[in-house]
């Protein structure tokens, strides 16, 4: 049985649907993230230089600049902004439950991302030669929430730093970090949507049901 989110996403396909451009843009930028991460696992950040890794992937040193900010951005896998564009716009355009809208966002990029247990483990390997990778990556997560916490504002027609477009953005971004742990997991059979799903249910559940516990007494002073 396909959960909500993979009925919208055509995730057994993460680039189906896209012209050959879009798939060729795709395929090169999975390239050098592999590449670079492979780099690093063997020799360190500073073993090797962008140029090496462009010329394995077939393209320039220019090209490369189409696709990551920079070497660290490369290993970590952090795209140029504007390549989820249509995604975001489908969010902000959405009408239904904002829930369930902002995880098909972030289960679009998921899909796109194409993270799989060897990718990971290639990852793994570059943060274990060059731990400060981690902060770098902890860095991106927070900037990720804050922009999802724009768009939560932006679609509501809240402010920037109202509270509920903050949670939803932290809230949702976290059972999605959840979902993707369970998903790489040795054990796991089930797909990255039907996980994340379940996490977005059993949260909805236990913040909607009505509380057991009693009123507090009032006081005596």
């Amino acid at each position: 049985m396909h959960s909500m989110l993979e009925s919208a996403i055509d995730t057994t396909a993460p680039v189906g649907g896209l012209g050959p451009r879009e798939r060729r843009r795709l395929e090169t930028s999975h390239a050098l993230i592999s590449l670079a991460r492979r780099a690093t696992a063997e020799r360190g950040l500073h073993g090797f230089t962008i140029e090496e890794i462009c010329a394995q992937a077939g393209i320039s040193r220019r090209t490369f600049f189409n696709y990551f900010a920079c070497k660290e951005d490369a290993v970590v896998g952090i795209p140029l902004r504007g390549d989820d564009t249509d995604a975001e716009q489908r969010f902000l355009n959405g009408t239904g439950d904002l829930v369930y809208g902002l995880a098909e966002l972030l289960t679009t990029r998921w899909a796109t991302a194409q993270v799989t247990r060897a990718s990971f483990a290639e990852l793994h390997a570059a943060v274990e030669r060059e731990p400060g990778l981690l902060a770098h990556i902890f860095e991106h997560s927070r900037r990720e929430e804050e922009h999802h916490a724009a768009l939560v504002a932006q679609r509501e027609g809240l402010d920037p730093d109202d509270p509920r477009a903050i949670s939803a953005a932290t809230v949702i971004g976290h059972l999605s970090r959840v979902a993707t742990g369970v998903f790489l997991s040795p054990e796991n059979t089930d797909s990255f949507p039907a996980i994340f799903d379940r996490y977005l249910d059993t949260t909805r559940a236990l913040f909607l049901r009505p509380t057991d516990h009693p009123s507090p007494p009032e006081s005596t002073r």
